[in-house]
């Protein structure tokens, strides 16, 4: 019984959570290809199932995402915090999705 509500519950904040991060995409005129999109959807699981089970990440070397655009370290900071108890390195993390999207529309 414990383990459908877990199920459920991480099934709910991953549709808040990408449902988020597609608004922002798309208000700031980004679009992600499919595999993309498949890759973005991989991390936003694991990362809701982090921020359920308080499963740590592995250290994270903050100065290899010096050259992370301002905007999308913001968005990803945004993300990561409609989950409360997640680690700045989550952002980190994230926010290469975004910037690796912004290639697309260059």
């Amino acid at each position: 019984m414990e383990e459908n509500r877990h199920a459920l519950l991480s099934a709910t904040l991953f549709e808040k959570v990408l449902s988020a991060i597609m608004v922002m995409l798309k208000t700031r005129g980004i679009e992600v290809n499919q595999v993309q999109e498949q890759m973005l959807n991989s991390h936003v699981r694991a990362m809701v199932m982090r921020s359920l089970t308080g499963e740590p990440l592995p250290e994270v070397d903050s100065s290899l995402f010096d050259e992370i655009s301002a905007d999308s370290m913001e968005m990803a900071k945004e993300v990561v915090n409609l989950l409360d108890n997640l680690p700045i390195e989550e952002a980190y993390l994230l926010s290469v999705h975004f910037e690796v999207a912004k290639d697309n529309n260059r």
